[in-house]
């Protein structure tokens, strides 16, 4: 009785998790959330997908976990078992604790490892755009409209922001992209070690001094997607957002057109406006 009243309380745990994380899904981090944003593309979809697979497996391992450990407790207790067996091995068992454990790794690696592939390196890359981190604000370059064409993305501080923004997450300039378009993200820093991450892309990499790293993403819907820095890269680390702007074809088009004469100027080494992102 007591048993079935454990396993009742552990099924009824597992249920309100799951629906809890489904229930908490949206494009910004929202207090109390539990699993992933929307994905916004391809490369989040096979991450999702491969984190459900593996929540399965982790739910049947505990199951059974659980349920060995629920018959030692009751059914061999020394009450209920006051002469135990003098047993000290059993080759059959042993095989199987070793071999079932290597064929339920075999199947995490392989699905993991295709992810990682598959995530790599963009193939037949439609655009590129460069993402420079610095203290504490970032610079994005588009090669493929203009060599001259910088943008400095600084937080919008809070006592400055409009209704319906995000505290921390808002920037004066956002990246725009077009959406369904194979974009190659080069990322690298100028002073520390930075990392660019947008969460429902799927995408966080390095910012390194020195050193260019590549990723890729395809943002199959259009919207504001937000992300951060993610790796503590000073004082103000936590102020400096990520906001990509995915439009349609036919907007990006006409933004581009535009761009080299907007932001086609030299940049001054710090933006004149970082100061007021800073906290006091």
């Amino acid at each position: 009785m007591i048993l079935k009243k454990v396993f009742s309380a552990i099924g009824a745990t597992i249920l309100i998790g799951i629906s809890v994380i489904s229930s908490v899904k949206a494009q910004v981090a929202e207090d109390w959330q539990l699993g992933f944003q929307d994905p916004a593309t391809p490369v989040m979809e096979r991450i999702v997908s491969f984190n459900d697979i593996l929540f399965w497996m982790c739910v049947v391992i505990s199951l059974f976990v659980f349920v060995l450990l629920g018959i030692v407790i009751f059914k061999f207790n020394r009450k209920a078992n006051p002469n135990p067996t003098k047993r000290s091995h059993n080759t059959v068992l042993e095989i199987l604790w070793t071999a079932i454990p290597v064929v339920i790794l075999v199947a995490i690696a392989i699905p993991s490892l295709r992810l990682l592939y598959y995530q790599d390196r963009a193939v037949d890359a439609e655009m590129t755009i460069k993402a420079i981190g610095h203290q504490w604000y970032w610079t994005y370059e588009y090669p493929d409209i203009g060599d001259d064409v910088a943008i400095d993305a600084v937080m919008i501080p809070e006592e400055e922001l409009e209704e319906g923004q995000y505290r921390l997450l808002e920037t004066d300039e956002r990246v725009i992209v077009p959406v369904d378009t194979t974009i190659r993200m080069l990322v690298t820093a100028d002073d520390v070690i930075h990392a660019w991450a947008v969460p429902a892309f799927g995408v966080k990499i390095d910012g390194i001094p020195g050193r260019v790293n590549e990723t890729w993403f395809r943002a199959t819907k259009e919207g504001v997607f937000y992300g951060q820095c993610s790796e503590l890269c000073g004082a103000y680390h936590a102020f400096m957002p990520i906001a990509v702007e995915v439009v349609s074809k036919e907007k990006y088009a006409e933004w581009a057109e535009k761009a080299p004469e907007i932001y086609g100027e030299k940049m001054p080494e710090k933006p004149s406006n970082l100061a007021l992102a800073e906290p006091q």
